[in-house]
């Protein structure tokens, strides 16, 4: 079946934080219908969703900062892994945020999940070892 990305409308905000779950992505404090639909009235051409048929089978959140993009939440239904769907993501949301002007792109990637770090080098990106993310969470 044919993978189609689009940006993700108000209506899939269950089913993205459905697919979420099923793929097993570490919670964050915004997984949840409020957080989901704040990013979408914010950066409603950020949160990209891939379909096949009806049903969302991957998302990202490509996010443009002004000055360079973000990649968050990358995830894929399980049924779905190794057949390309999360490099295509990946590569959409590239293709996105360099029309929108950025020059560089980081990946937000939990780094005690090896598939995920190998994942994220074999689509181009490196692992920076000299900085730290630090994170606050406001609720």
């Amino acid at each position: 079946m044919d993978i189609v990305v689009t940006a993700a409308e108000p209506a899939d905000v269950r089913e993205i934080l459905e697919l979420w779950r099923r793929a097993e992505a570490e919670p964050a404090v915004t997984d949840d219908e409020d957080g989901l639909r704040v990013l979408l009235a914010h950066g409603p051409r950020g949160l990209l969703v891939a379909r096949a048929g009806d049903e969302i089978v991957a998302n990202v959140i490509a996010a443009w900062k002004g000055w360079r993009g973000s990649l968050y939440r990358l995830a894929v239904a399980p049924e779905h892994r190794r057949r390309g769907v999360g490099r295509a993501m990946v590569t959409e949301a590239e293709q996105r945020l360099r029309a929108r002007g950025a020059r560089r792109i980081d990946a937000v990637v939990v780094g005690s999940q090896a598939d995920l770090m190998s994942f994220w080098t074999a689509v181009g990106y490196e692992a920076q070892h000299d900085r730290v993310r630090f994170v606050k969470n406001l609720s």
